[in-house]
């Protein structure tokens, strides 16, 4: 893969992270968890569709489609598990 590959997958997942926390809101530890997510699921997705030899939406080496999806399902679940909160026992 190239470096221009490489940095177009790291600007978009990117994106990705910093329009979630835009929607779901939260602080400054929220925006790096959800980017941290964005970036393990679209790397992640892509590796998974070069695998599978996913085509749909990719440019040159990168596997756009696959990776976009499966960044925003990781950003989702990640968010879902994130809102657990724990109770403190009752006296």
């Amino acid at each position: 893969m190239t470096l221009p590959a490489l940095l177009f997958g790291f600007l978009v997942s990117s994106f990705l992270g910093a329009a979630f926390h835009l929607w779901k809101g939260g602080g400054l530890g929220r925006l790096l968890l959800y980017l941290i997510l964005a970036w393990a699921g679209f790397w992640g997705g892509h590796l998974l569709g070069d695998r599978l030899g996913l085509t749909f939406g990719s440019v040159g080496a990168l596997r756009v489609g696959a990776a976009v999806i499966t960044a925003a399902v990781t950003l989702y679940v990640g968010y879902w598990l994130s809102l657990v909160r724990t109770e403190e026992p009752q006296r």
